[in-house]
């Protein structure tokens, strides 16, 4: 039986994307959004002679690895200085505060594209994830303190910027339309591989929008054999005119080394993370408001279609922007602006690259009908003042900060559209929240009988004294009730 290990950037894996870069002027540079992107390369051909399968990738690796940086992450961690610390059978006993900790450092390592000349640089969040400290090295060896300015969980970038970058001149990256790519195109993935240094590698496109890579919320991973190691994340994933098609993420590996299967994320994606960095804006991403599910063989049959693809839409969000735009339960979405979708993850990521406010086509199959629908692309709902609670003072949920539950929330957390509750969003370290066991995440159903279907009950719930709890909560999936003193 074949094992199958999927390596990420957290262990210093990177894979080099292949795309259309956007170049940074060192002044007055444009933002990402309004360069201009690189042309498409409408022909391909093949080596027609000896001659041309001789030439050398040379001229591109010495254009691209200026851009290519090191990163080194530290992180301070609690190590328990009792080899029965984490046993649960002396934790039982003894209690897990008998057994004291120490601090502990370690270091990652990693790899980071430049994307604009100030000093900008993208990587895998995986990278820095919980680092107290980041540094960068360039290609020649000169290294610079950085500050982590966007962490991005649902595509795992982040963005670093040298803080202290006096007179310096950084080599940005341009970004290629991620979106020419074709499989079979040649690719450099460069980058710093068991931290032997910067390396470089070639391959081809080996598949592109592959999806099951890794749990993040755009799954739609250029697949490379350009060999990609520990260390790598992180890294360039260029074309052969230079160009940035993807940031290297991940491998499977059943030794922990390359073995011609490497993921980067497209460079149509990274470049909406790292213009949030360059301009200091923040990440708001499009909501379609409606679950989604794959086309298998079975509907595909009974929907008449001659083969399986698209996004068969199973719920739709009340009021939200796909019932606005008339969709309903059994429409399947076929494509955005032309570009054919073969599954919600396709559907997702054609989604949350187009800008918001945008008039995108959408192509639906219904009732044995195609048919083109206008969509205004729309953000999620934003949060009121009055959605929001936080509990300070004298109360057993001191340190507890609540959002109430609305239909957007919802479908992020995995829950129906109909929930109700406040859904825990902080809990301040060691306060009397942390102390119960309230976590992150947690929907509070109801608190002494009384149902939680507001951020005002909740508050006002909440601060009052009472000699006992009774708290029913949804964690996970499930649903559990406790009671604690007052």
């Amino acid at each position: 039986m074949t094992i199958r290990t999927l390596l990420l950037a957290g262990c210093a894996t990177m894979v080099l994307a292949v795309g259309g870069t956007l170049a940074f002027s060192p002044w007055n540079a444009p933002s990402l959004a309004q360069a201009a992107v690189a042309p498409q390369v409408q022909d391909r051909v093949v080596p027609q002679s000896e001659g041309e399968l001789k030439l050398s990738f040379a001229p591109v690796v010495s254009s691209v690895a200026p851009s290519v940086v090191n990163v080194y992450a530290t992180r301070i961690e609690q190590q328990a200085v009792s080899p029965f610390a984490r046993d649960p059978f002396f934790s039982r006993f003894f209690g897990e505060g008998q057994f004291q900790s120490r601090p502990r450092e370690s270091r990652s390592l990693g790899s980071g594209v430049i994307v604009d000349a100030s000093g900008v640089i993208l990587t895998n969040r995986h990278v820095i994830e919980g680092a107290t400290d980041v540094r960068i090295a360039l290609a020649d060896g000169r290294e610079f303190a950085v500050d982590i300015v966007v962490e991005d969980a649902q595509t795992d970038l982040a963005v670093l910027r040298v803080r202290d970058p006096g007179q310096v001149e950084f080599a940005a990256i341009t970004f290629a339309d991620s979106d020419s790519l074709l499989v079979g195109d040649l690719v450099l993935a460069i980058g710093n591989p068991f931290g032997v240094g910067q390396t470089v590698t070639s391959g081809i496109v080996s598949a592109l929008a592959r999806t099951g890579v890794e749990s993040s919320d755009y799954e739609f991973f250029i697949q490379t054999d350009a060999a990609i190691n520990p260390g790598n994340s992180g890294g360039a994933l260029v074309d052969l005119d230079g160009h940035l098609v993807g940031i290297n993420t991940a491998i499977f590996s059943q030794s922990g080394g390359s073995v011609g299967i490497g993921f980067a994320i497209p460079a149509n994606m990274a470049r909406l993370v790292a213009e949030a960095g360059v301009t200091g804006s923040e990440i708001v991403r499009p909501w379609f408001g409606a679950k989604l599910q794959a086309v298998n063989s079975d509907i595909a049959a009974s929907l008449g279609m001659t083969a399986p693809h698209g996004a068969l839409i199973a719920e739709v969000a009340p009021d939200g922007p796909a019932a606005k735009a008339g969709f309903a339960p059994g429409d399947v979405i076929l494509s955005v602006d032309g570009v054919a979708v073969d599954d919600p993850s396709a559907f997702n990521f054609r989604l949350a690259t187009k800008p918001l406010g945008q008039t995108t086509v959408l192509e639906r199959l219904r009732a044995g009908n195609t048919e083109r629908v206008e969509f205004t692309v729309e953000a999620a709902p934003v949060a009121g003042e009055d959605m929001l609670a936080t509990i300070t003072g004298n109360s057993r949920f001191a340190g507890t900060s609540v959002r109430q539950l609305d239909a957007a929330l919802a479908e992020s957390k995995g829950l129906p559209y109909e929930a109700r509750g406040v859904i825990v969003t902080a809990i301040e370290p060691g306060s009397p929240a942390e102390q119960m066991g309230l976590r992150v995440d947690d929907v509070i159903l109801s608190l002494n009988d009384i149902e939680m279907d507001s951020a005002r009950v909740f508050a006002e719930t909440a601060s009052r004294r009472a000699r006992t709890w009774q708290i029913i909560l949804q964690r996970e999936g499930r649903i559990t009730r406790s009671i604690v003193s007052g």
